[in-house]
């Protein structure tokens, strides 16, 4: 039975921690877009690649 007073008051606590945390996130658009980051491995343009003959910059 006292272990009962102990674990209630936590589990609620980890509750309330992973609302805030949640809320958090939402109100800080971190799942603003979610698709476009999933599909970027797709995208056959060359953004990154130095120009030919040129050697990267170091």
């Amino acid at each position: 039975m006292n272990v009962l007073l102990v674990t209630i008051p936590l589990s609620i606590l980890l509750l309330v921690c992973a609302a805030a945390a949640f809320f958090w996130a939402v109100d800080h658009d971190q799942f603003e877009d979610l698709d476009t980051p999933g599909l970027s491995p797709l995208d056959d343009s060359p953004t990154s690649q130095a120009p030919r003959g040129e050697e990267p910059r170091k």
